[in-house]
């Protein structure tokens, strides 16, 4: 019997020779995002960039959830072992979800500007309020590519290499097209319903978690709790930095993230 998740096509460019380390971007973007990175990524590993169901290149699933994407990347890398995965954002939180599911076969986890819950509570301080996210999803239904734009911009902020690389990647931005204002909804629905805090502890892979210390997304205390909180993690901060390091102080974070990955 074929799953939700098994029905779609997911979209993957893999490129470079190495152990295999899995790119899973944010919402409503795509794979080509890590594209100031992945030459580096590519000299020590088989890197695959992924665009996730309904955004970029990749088939939509019929029920956008949690669960049904982790059963979408553990059919595409079945034949995979000892899998690093790179979560930036929702990435991270699918990251921690998919070796939640999968502990024998992720070996390591670089969590970046990701947190366990996205949404504010009583509980939980170290989130933006629901009402600020619906307010950005609202403008990405109406205008996505200024609201995308304006979103990439505060993101890099901090260094001039952000805005050199973030030049660059305006034409290739919108080359993946738009995704269905259906997908969107559907995954910002799961993003809010995202709660991972009773599993952080399970997970024994080494974790490096990298925050932004002007992220307003996935607050840095966020990341901090992770690192504490993840058997075997450890916190990386940039305090200049906000929701995309890998493109604002990307020399930099190369610096901390290849030597993790090649060595733990």
């Amino acid at each position: 019997m074929l799953t939700e998740a098994s029905v779609s096509h997911l979209h993957v460019e893999s490129v470079g020779e190495g152990p295999p380390l899995v790119l899973l971007h944010g919402w409503a973007l795509h794979a080509g995002l890590f594209a100031p990175i992945v030459p580096a990524l590519a000299r020590q590993h088989r890197v695959h960039a992924v665009d996730l169901p309904g955004h970029g290149h990749s088939d939509p699933l019929r029920s956008w959830t949690l669960q049904a994407v982790v059963e979408a990347l553990e059919r595409r890398f079945a034949d995979e072992r000892a899998l690093s995965v790179l979560g930036w954002s929702l990435g991270g939180a699918l990251a921690l979800a998919w070796a939640r599911r999968a502990p024998s076969r992720i070996s390591r986890l670089l969590l970046v500007t990701t947190t366990p819950k996205f949404i504010a509570g009583a509980d939980w301080p170290h989130a933006m309020t629901d009402e600020t996210l619906a307010r950005f999803a609202h403008e990405l239904r109406v205008a996505f590519k200024p609201t995308l734009l304006r979103f990439l911009t505060l993101q890099v902020q901090g260094s001039e290499e952000g805005r050199s690389a973030l030049s660059a990647l305006r034409q290739q931005l919108f080359a993946r097209g738009e995704p269905d204002p259906a997908v969107l909804a559907d995954s910002l629905a799961a993003l809010r319903a995202i709660d991972l805090r009773d599993d952080v502890g399970r997970l024994g892979q080494p974790a490096l978690i990298v925050t932004g210390g002007r992220d307003l997304l996935a607050p840095p205390e966020a990341g901090a709790w992770l690192a504490e909180r993840l058997p075997a993690g450890r916190l990386h901060a940039f305090p200049t930095a906000a929701h995309a390091p890998f493109i604002s102080h990307r020399d930099a974070f190369l610096d901390v993230a290849l030597p993790f990955l090649r060595d733990g």
